[in-house]
């Protein structure tokens, strides 16, 4: 039976539960997922390749790996400063998630057990969102703008060994990216607010062609459901693509665009990261 995770940010990062909560496939709300006091104001959140545990960056400054019945099975050990964001897995199966103060992304093995290694330089980017890799390992992240008002809205592509080969990939005035993710297709899709923070801004879903960064398409969501603060992305095994941010998990089918309504609805959920759990 399918089940959808969230990420729920708290303090200063929003009104939220400070915890990653957890949806029946219907949406109907089953609570924390886990009661490790070890979460706290979670961010980013991925399935480890073998499919058995879920990754989690918690405020606390550490990476928590979980079991699916919520128990923590590996710790990094909390290293303050880390100040971690959205994390993804990288094509070598090592953890990997941005560094907001430092501007770069951090690969952490598996086991949790070392310090890992920042695959780019710090200050990469004045403000790392998400990231995704592509099929020759080439890093593309999206740069977008900070609590203070720093950033660049665009996307950057990194080689594989860390080096700029595109620092701005995409010029889209419209585009202030939160997450990123590589779409079945090979496309990136991002998750865009823009003005940034704006109380007029509007959420879209914007997909680029990987090569040239030109815009393919827009989603958008029904504007009845009032969908805000829009984060973080996900794709189902049937192609649907997921999509949380204040109050709202929605989805769309990805192959026609299609927007598909609200997958789960709760107050104050503050949604940073979206998982689907089988």
């Amino acid at each position: 039976m399918r089940r959808i995770l969230v990420t729920s940010a708290s303090g200063a990062n929003g009104d939220g539960f400070g915890t990653v909560l957890s949806f029946s496939g219907s949406g109907e709300l089953a609570g924390p997922f886990s009661d490790d006091r070890r979460i706290a104001d979670p961010r980013g959140m991925s399935l480890g390749p073998a499919g058995d545990l879920i990754y989690v960056t918690s405020g606390d400054d550490r990476v928590l790996a979980l079991d699916k019945s919520g128990t923590v099975v590996l710790d990094s050990g909390r290293r303050e400063g880390l100040d971690g964001g959205g994390g993804t897995f990288a094509p070598d199966g090592r953890y990997c998630l941005t560094l907001r103060r430092r501007g770069t992304i951090l690969a952490l093995p598996p086991q949790l057990d070392t310090d890992g290694q920042a695959l780019l330089p710090d200050r990469a980017v004045p403000f790392p969102r998400g990231f995704g890799f592509g099929k020759e390992s080439q890093l593309y992240l999206s740069s977008g703008i900070g609590p203070t008002g720093e950033g660049d809205n665009t996307v950057t592509i990194f080689d594989r060994d860390g080096r700029i080969r595109n620092p701005r990939l995409v010029a889209d005035p419209e585009l202030s990216p939160l997450d990123l993710m590589i779409a079945p297709s090979g496309n990136l899709v991002v998750s865009s607010e823009f003005p940034f923070g704006s109380a007029s801004a509007s959420p879209t879903i914007r997909e680029y062609d990987p090569a040239t960064g030109r815009l393919v398409r827009v989603l958008a969501p029904d504007s009845a459901v009032n969908f805000a603060r829009p984060r973080g992305l996900r794709f189902s095994p049937e192609g649907q693509l997921y999509w949380v941010g204040r109050d709202h998990v929605v989805a769309f089918d990805y192959s026609t665009g299609k927007f598909l309504g609200v997958m789960a609805e709760l107050r104050r959920l503050n949604g940073q990261a979206v998982l689907l759990l089988e």
